[in-house]
């Protein structure tokens, strides 16, 4: 009894995940397909890239700069032990571009911006506001969620680029300022080692996680109203926890496939 319980459970637990996410692919679907629908996405387009990515940059700068200097830290302390200290700047410059650069900007962003649009789509909807779209004869989606998803597409990798150049700079003041490093093989060593390719996986990733967390966010507030745990203001506060954590683990998850993929 107790082993038919179990697999009662877990076949249970598996549909559900799988409508879960049948549910939120479709949505997506519908909130890509909704971006060329109206000559005004462009305004909405743009506050959202000002909330999304302008409002983001100083957090995007501190934890860059910072990122920088403990990979110039710990690059060099390893480094030394096998002589290869000239390597740092290859280290550091690859480290970012290809991991840390895409995945802590999208983890910053899902929990700063990601966090908000869960929020502010799911008080609407317990408001009845996007109830008041449809009776207006608007579409909720084009208005409320294609406008977020395309300004993550755009912010997210701008941002990353950012978080990179910035890293950078913080691996310089490390290394070259603080440790004496050369500053001419430091920076030889990362336009030697850097391709093309290593850029471009990159921003494939910032795009990728981008279009992950604005979906989940997005998807989380819009359907606030049906969940099953809590009503009201409590379910806008726990979408919100839902929007940030399930975003967090869809990143790492689809940060190893990416890497699988294209190493």
């Amino acid at each position: 009894m107790m082993i038919k319980g179990f697999l009662q459970f877990l076949g249970q637990a598996t549909i559900k995940n799988v409508n879960a996410i049948g549910r939120a692919t479709i949505f997506m679907l519908q909130g890509l397909a909704q971006i060329l629908s109206t000559r005004k996405m462009f305004a909405r387009t743009r506050r959202q890239i000002y909330a999304i990515g302008w409002q983001s940059l100083f957090v995007i700068l501190l934890i860059g700069i910072f990122c920088g200097m403990v990979l110039g830290l710990q690059g060099y302390y390893t480094l030394v032990k096998f002589g290869s200290v000239g390597l740092l700047g290859s280290a550091i410059s690859l480290s970012l571009l290809r991991e840390l650069g895409p995945v802590l900007t999208a983890i910053m962003l899902a929990g700063r911006a990601g966090s908000s649009m869960a929020a502010e789509i799911g008080v609407m909807r317990i408001s009845d506001q996007i109830d008041a779209l449809d009776v207006m004869d608007i579409n909720p989606m084009a208005y409320l969620v294609s406008p977020r998803i395309l300004a993550s597409l755009i912010a997210f990798p701008l941002l990353t680029a950012i978080f990179d150049v910035i890293g950078i700079i913080g691996g310089y003041l490390t290394g070259v300022l603080m440790l004496g490093i050369n500053e001419g093989s430091y920076f030889y060593r990362i336009a030697s080692s850097v391709t093309m390719v290593d850029v471009g996986g990159g921003f494939l990733k910032a795009i990728v996680f981008g279009l992950l967390v604005s979906t989940v966010c997005c998807y989380q507030g819009y359907f606030t109203h049906l969940r099953v745990d809590s009503v009201g203001p409590e379910a806008v506060g726990n979408a919100t926890t839902s929007a940030v954590v399930i975003s967090c683990v869809l990143i790492l998850a689809s940060d190893y496939v990416l890497t699988s993929v294209l190493l």
